[in-house]
């Protein structure tokens, strides 16, 4: 039987591809309020100032390409069965050839209708995939709502938290890349793994968790994946 790794990605992950991170020096939040364009409050004060923004993404996302990082998780598939849970919005893990992605935050190339409600499957019957085109104040979907980002707000629930859960209880190693596990709820997955599982940390930056089966491997995500692989052959 295959081993399973689960794979927990974030912001690190796609920084070298070039795509803005929201928290590191020069990221996103230095030049935009969070409470502008990525809460839910934001979002009923001022919706087209949101709908640019993340049509600003969304066309930042075309040009950006899969790294090195991307590539190397998604070819464990060779040899593992491979969940990988991003808290990242962007598709770069599926164009690497992941086929198993649970996306935390929601996806950035998707929308759905604005009085919407939503459990853990996001009533998929009514997320629409828009590509990289854009999105403007009278798009509606076909329910009559006007259409907003298929992206979790701050201010809302991560509903893909539970499932993100049960892939982590199930996994035979965990793997947690690009994120120095400072966001909440997914920085507490890694609590969920089982006693014996060893835990694979690449991030360049300290990491808060002190736990005696965390390896860290203090680099960025396209040369720790080289030596994670290096050290689970």
């Amino acid at each position: 039987m295959r081993k399973k790794i689960v794979v927990l990605t974030g912001a690190g992950v796609s920084a070298e591809s070039g795509f803005a991170t929201f928290r590191d020096t020069g990221g996103l939040w230095e030049q935009f309020d969070v409470n502008d364009v990525a809460s839910i409050e934001g979002w009923y004060r001022n919706r087209q100032l949101v709908l640019d923004f993340y049509n600003q993404r969304r066309a930042q996302l075309k040009d950006a390409k899969p790294n090195a990082a991307h590539i190397a998780i998604a070819e464990l598939e060779k040899s593992y069965t491979v969940d990988v849970i991003t808290q990242n919005v962007d598709n770069l893990h599926e164009r690497a050839g992941s086929t198993r992605v649970l996306h935390l935050h929601g996806e950035l190339t998707k929308v759905r209708p604005e009085n919407g409600i939503y459990d853990s499957t996001y009533r998929t019957d009514e997320v629409i995939d828009v590509g990289y085109d854009k999105v403007v104040l009278g798009d509606k979907a076909p329910n009559g709502s006007q259409l907003r980002p298929h992206i979790v707000f701050f201010g809302e629930a991560v509903p893909n938290i539970e499932p993100a859960i049960t892939l982590v209880e199930k996994a035979d190693i965990l793997l947690i890349v690009g994120t120095s596990l400072q966001v909440y709820p997914a920085a507490g997955l890694y609590r969920y793994a089982g006693p014996e599982v060893p835990i694979y940390i690449i991030d360049p930056k300290d990491v808060p968790a002190h736990d005696p089966r965390i390896t860290h491997i203090k680099d960025v995500a396209t040369k720790g994946m080289e030596k994670f692989i290096e050290l689970i052959k």
